[in-house]
């Protein structure tokens, strides 16, 4: 590496001193856990759009069907449905699940 180049690997911090971090330590400078908030609380939009990879794999799969079958590989179609029809369960699962959870804020508010 030459002189001109960053390095790649920052140096580490003093590991003695009155700066040094020791395990389980918190930063002052931290992000604390109840700044970040989740991104997807009900897991309806993780599984809306898995669902619809998998639809859209079934379609490909369906469009190549025999290149698929000729090359041993037709079981796909089938792992395309599974999917699919197991996404679309969990939709229906997680979408009675966000309303219980709405109905219970509601309540509760």
């Amino acid at each position: 590496m030459s002189d001109t180049s960053p390095d790649v690997f920052p140096a580490p911090g003093p590991s003695v001193g009155p700066e040094a971090v020791r395990p389980g330590a918190v930063r002052s400078d931290a992000v604390r856990p109840d700044a970040v908030r989740p991104v997807d609380v009900d897991g309806v939009g993780a599984v809306t759009y898995g669902t619809i990879a998998w639809a859209l794999a079934l379609v490909a799969c369906l469009v190549f069907r025999t290149p698929l079958a000729d090359a041993g590989r037709g079981w796909w179609l089938w792992v395309c449905v599974t999917g699919a029809l197991l996404g679309l369960a969990g939709l229906a699962y997680v979408r009675r699940r966000a309303a219980a959870y709405r109905r219970q804020a509601a309540a509760g508010s």
